[in-house]
């Protein structure tokens, strides 16, 4: 017996990109110390009363099946919100709940791309996005955005791989670059949407991390709501990853075609973790603030600590909890820098490689431990970087 093609070939016949993070979780479990700056992964829980929430909604029992598309109470926030934070009204049948964001991910490729069709992305991506594609029946085309133009996609690149496509993947703020795309960034996108009649998919999972400049939701642009599927969670916002709590919030009548879809995939989200959902929603932008402000803190001191040398180029991280850093003057792979990093200082960073071909050289370097160690850590990789470039 055999496993389908199309799950033998999720990772397209290549590594998924982690090698340097599995390494690392082995040197733990073998009791080695290890400064983890891989995942992004809050280094606060999701908080007390969230959970005592979520406990409160199960012990009341919410714990039967809920409504597939979401409940009521949780749909209703969540347009709200995006309605109050973009400025395009937005109303329960415009949203869809979901297992998380990578539910999300995966269900709206499945609705915009019949098997076979063309959905493009950006390079560099998060590490899970040409698999998502894959699963769902499609063929990725990765669309590279240039470390000279800071990681801001040209409309004319997209444009020239667009006929046949179906959908457009994007990602602002940006995993793994921390780039925030601009309006004239996004309103190059939109053209190339409407002239080539593409579905686009925008994960805004980050939208709430912005440090500079502003988050501009793309469905916002003029002619875009129509064509725009929004991919949104409460892991980064609300340090809820555990509780696959996301959503889709697009056209009404795709958001029928994804229920549909949800019933005979994931039937839902459980109706107590929902219930936390409102909940953390109704603390307001002020306590979305409060769990994004570690790493305002963290990329500030990371800026200082990169200012004072020149072998480690900072790439301009305006969002989400990531830097992306060229270490291309070291003459080394970022594959081969950050295992070279693990081997001598036990610091554990992502090579720009395990996120597409554009970020070559480079390094993700998740702002996920305490600031302390953070800074040690940087400092460390510069000086790591300096005798490497020294070398080379």
């Amino acid at each position: 017996m055999q496993a389908s093609h199309r799950i033998t070939h999720i990772l397209g016949g290549g590594s998924d990109g982690w090698g340097v993070f599995s390494k690392a979780r082995r040197m733990i479990a073998d009791g080695i110390p290890v400064t983890e700056l891989t995942i992004g992964e809050h280094d606060i829980r999701t908080a007390a009363p969230i959970l005592q929430d979520m406990h409160r909604a199960a012990i009341e029992g919410h714990t039967g099946y809920a409504a597939v598309p979401g409940t009521a109470s949780l749909r209703d926030r969540v347009a709200a919100r995006v309605t109050r934070r973009t400025g395009v009204p937005t109303a329960r049948e415009n949203v869809m709940i979901t297992p998380g964001g990578q539910a999300g991910l995966y269900a709206t490729h499945v609705a915009c791309c019949d098997v076979g069709d063309t959905a493009l992305f950006i390079d560099p991506y998060y590490a899970t996005y040409p698999g998502t594609i894959r699963g769902a029946g499609a063929e990725p085309l990765a669309v590279a955005a240039r470390p000279e133009d800071g990681f801001q996609p040209r409309a004319a690149d997209i444009a020239a791989v667009a006929d046949g496509a179906t959908s457009l993947l994007i990602n602002s703020p940006n995993n793994p670059t921390g780039v925030v795309y601009t309006r004239e960034t996004l309103e190059g996108i939109a053209r190339v949407c409407t002239d080539h009649d593409l579905w686009l998919i925008s994960d805004e999972v980050y939208d709430t991390q912005v440090w500079a400049g502003e988050h501009i939701s793309p469905r916002a642009l003029p002619g875009m709501a129509e064509r725009t599927l929004v991919i949104g969670s409460m892991s980064k916002s609300h340090a809820m990853t555990g509780s696959r709590c996301g959503w889709v919030v697009g056209p009404a009548d795709m958001i029928e075609h994804l229920t549909n879809l949800a019933t005979h995939t994931t039937y839902g989200v459980p109706g107590f973790i929902q219930d936390a959902a409102v909940f953390a929603l109704d603390q307001g932008a002020a306590f979305e603030a409060e769990i994004g402000e570690p790493f305002r803190r963290r990329r500030a001191m990371a800026q200082e600590i990169l200012a004072g040398q020149n072998a480690v180029t900072l790439v301009p991280s305006d969002g989400a909890m990531y830097l992306m850093l060229d270490v291309r003057s070291t003459g080394l792979s970022g594959e081969d820098f950050a295992d070279a990093l693990l081997d001598a200082h036990r610091i554990a960073v992502m090579p720009g490689e395990s996120f597409g071909k554009a970020a070559a050289g480079h390094l993700r370097v998740a702002m996920t431990v305490d600031d302390t160690r953070f800074a040690e850590a940087l400092r460390t990789l510069c000086d790591f970087a300096r005798e490497k470039a020294q070398l080379a």
